[in-house]
């Protein structure tokens, strides 16, 4: 009798045991999002879902009644697109992480943006590590990587001299590239259209981007001339492709476009170059934000580069000088026309009489009783102001968002709304409006295929192990806030938002963290 109770026992225990065996482990995670719309940033289809963060880390993507998930907060997504915080493949926010009022970059978040790319333009730091402690030791709102600049290292070894660098100094530059490589850059970026990047000869370029191959970098240019300003668009996106192909790099152009009448409706000859050098085998991607208007300084729009030359001081003379002014009023008058009139340039940031911000360029002229000719040179004279140049095509803007190789990128600058609205109006006007793009591909425009172009590791996609940068959004409710009457107004509709795992926006609302990292490209 006792032997068969001790072997009834022993049954059930085994029993128990397998059945506990059986059953799920406890998944311990700080956050559950359930029954929201998954967009994965990866261009698949969206599916309802269940998203766990534990730490900084996706710890499951999928249904969870199937898993025995212990969350801290559960969050109930129905309704909402859940999906990667985007990554902005072009930003000029450095100055804003550096300071100790803007490093939240609040208007990136509040636009869905988590990483941000700095550097662009051949603007590129080469001292990368110590920038990086200077930034996580103060905190940052979102994430950023950086690429190394041209510029910066040009003007580093020979400032602003319309000169060819001899071998010494060649190696100088080579090895200042190495060092940001080394450093932790994502890639080698060029402003061939700016002092003193102008400059240089594609030879000096190529050599150059070459130090990025070993790393894995990619070449991120602004390239020469988007316009008819010296060699033309069409040559000059053939240079970019050429320095990227002989340099054995990725080329990326930054901020795609076709700007000025001269060239307007030429991007189907652009996308033909592109898409033959992909044919040949060279990897060719670019970024675009969906503005007609482009932002710059009224100097790099009207003023040739010739006369900046060797610095401000050198500059400023030859704006006074009796003997060169018919030479530059009559390029003004030309490049004036390029943009598209003095009505297409608006006056947007850092005039010296800021009654006239808001203002284009003929009414201000109107107001001063000047020539739109001689206004430009008044207010180069008083040290310049930023503009937003009203010079593109809807044709070529609509040609270049439809590529699967462009992605989402804003160059925010001050004064122009793409700093606080780029993401929200590109899905109003591509994805609502006029339904150009799917959701799911403007979210992997966004967001996995930045990642992929720059070798942006474990971000930009929701997968598990995957860094939880991540947002919930109100598909009815995200849209753009700021235009060129009020351009620094926060974008709307982005309800959560998390940046390494730090819940940074809650209910619409900044929570006041600064959670955000310098990426190294490894």
């Amino acid at each position: 009798m006792m032997k068969s109770i001790r072997n009834t026992t022993w049954v059930l225990l085994s029993i128990i045991a397998f059945l506990s065996a059986c059953e799920p482990a406890v998944l311990e995670a700080d956050f559950l999002i359930k029954d929201g719309t998954i967009v994965d940033g990866t261009g698949s289809a969206a599916y309802k879902g269940d998203i766990a963060l534990s730490g900084d880390s996706i710890l499951f993507v999928g249904d969870a009644s199937s898993v025995n998930i212990r969350a801290g907060k559960v969050l109930d997504a129905t309704g909402k697109i859940v999906s990667p915080g985007f990554i902005d493949a072009h930003t000029h926010s450095l100055g804003d992480l550096k300071s100790r009022d803007r490093n939240a970059n609040l208007n990136y978040l509040t636009q869905g943006v988590t990483t941000v790319v700095n550097g662009n333009d051949g603007a590129g730091p080469y001292e990368i590590t110590a920038l990086a402690s200077q930034l996580e030791t103060q905190g940052i709102g979102t994430n950023t990587a950086f690429l190394v600049g041209h510029n910066v290292i040009r003007r580093a070894v020979l400032g602003d001299k319309n000169i060819k660098p001899d071998a010494d100094q060649l190696e100088q530059m080579r090895a200042l590239v190495r060092q940001g490589m080394t450093e932790g850059a994502y890639g080698f970026s060029t402003g061939l259209y700016y002092v003193p990047g102008s400059y240089s000869a594609t030879e000096e370029v190529i050599e150059l981007t070459k130090e990025a191959a070993p790393f894995g970098g990619i070449y991120d240019s602004h390239i020469r001339d988007e316009s008819s300003y010296n060699i033309g668009l069409i040559n000059a996106v053939k240079e970019t492709i050429e320095i990227g192909e002989k340099a054995g790099v990725p080329v990326h152009f930054a901020h795609i476009k076709a700007l000025g009448v001269d060239v307007w409706k030429k991007s189907d000859e652009v996308i033909a170059l592109i898409e033959a050098a992909q044919a040949r085998g060279v990897t060719v991607t670019a970024d675009q934000y969906p503005w007609r208007a482009s932002g710059t300084h009224l100097e790099n729009a009207l003023i040739d580069n010739w006369v900046k030359a060797g610095g401000e001081e050198q500059y400023y003379a030859r704006l006074n000088n009796k003997q060169l002014l018919p030479r530059i009023r009559s390029e003004i008058k030309e490049n004036m026309r390029k943009r598209g009139g003095a009505e297409s340039l608006l006056i947007t940031a850092d005039l010296r009489d800021t009654s006239l911000i808001g203002l284009n360029l003929a009414q201000i002229a109107e107001k001063l009783k000047l020539d739109p000719v001689e206004a430009a040179l008044k207010i180069a004279r008083e040290g310049g102001a930023r503009v937003a140049s009203f010079n593109m095509n809807p044709y070529d803007l609509e040609n270049f968002v439809t590529q699967p190789w462009v992605m989402t990128s804003s160059d925010g600058t001050t004064g122009h709304p793409r700093k606080y609205a780029s993401y929200p109006k590109k899905y109003r006007d591509y994805v609502v409006n006029k339904p150009l793009l799917s959701l799911e591909s403007f979210v992997f425009k966004s967001s996995g295929q930045v990642a992929r172009t720059f070798g942006i590791a474990r971000r930009g996609e929701l997968k598990e192990g995957y860094f939880a940068d991540l947002i919930i959004f109100d598909p009815e409710e995200f849209k753009p806030m700021a235009d060129f009457s009020n351009p620094a107004e926060y974008s709307e509709g982005i309800e959560y938002l998390w940046v390494n795992g730090e819940l940074t926006i809650s209910e619409a609302a900044y929570t006041q963290a600064l959670k955000g990292r310098v990426l190294k490209k490894k």
